[in-house]
């Protein structure tokens, strides 16, 4: 049985992410989403949030399960007796960032293997930042977010904005 991690923030998840998923979930045995708990990142929503949005959204994936993780994804991956990493790629940006990472990731973890997807043509564009201001400014999210995304993601911008 092979099984897979697919690490990542996911704030919000994206209908490229679920492209991602969809593919690595077919090869796979079993996908396990890692929901990293302690990003360095600027995250709109916590990691509940995080974990139930991704739950909701993998629902109907019967081989896929989803739970948060800190610490290094080497040890999640280890944890979860997972023999590959999964990554998603979008740009020739992307791939020297995950070249980085597969080198260190080789060097604490030689048996754990990664691929890489190479993103699907009508998401190449999309990132979780770029899509949080497209929100925040009231833009359109048609397909780009599972539609309990974008009403989170309302959610959360309405709240902000009775704040200020």
């Amino acid at each position: 049985m092979t099984t897979a991690i697919y690490p990542g923030s996911f704030d919000p998840i994206t209908n490229g992410h679920l492209d991602i998923i969809r593919r690595a979930s077919s090869l796979f045995d079993e996908l396990i989403i890692g929901v990293y708990d302690r990003s360095e990142k600027q995250l709109l929503f916590n990691t509940e949030e995080r974990v139930e949005m991704v739950q909701r959204a993998v629902a109907h994936l019967s081989n896929v399960r989803v739970q948060s993780y800190s610490g290094l994804t080497v040890e999640f991956a280890k944890k979860a007796s997972a023999q590959v990493m999964v990554r998603g790629l979008r740009m020739s940006s992307d791939f020297e960032r995950e070249f980085e990472m597969a080198m260190m990731n080789k060097k604490l973890a030689p048996g754990l293997e990664l691929v890489c997807f190479m993103a699907s043509l009508q998401y190449q564009f999309l990132a979780s930042s770029l899509l949080k201001e497209v929100a925040k400014l009231e833009g359109c999210l048609d397909n780009m977010v599972p539609e309990h995304v974008v009403t989170a993601l309302r959610d959360k911008f309405a709240r902000e904005l009775c704040r200020e």
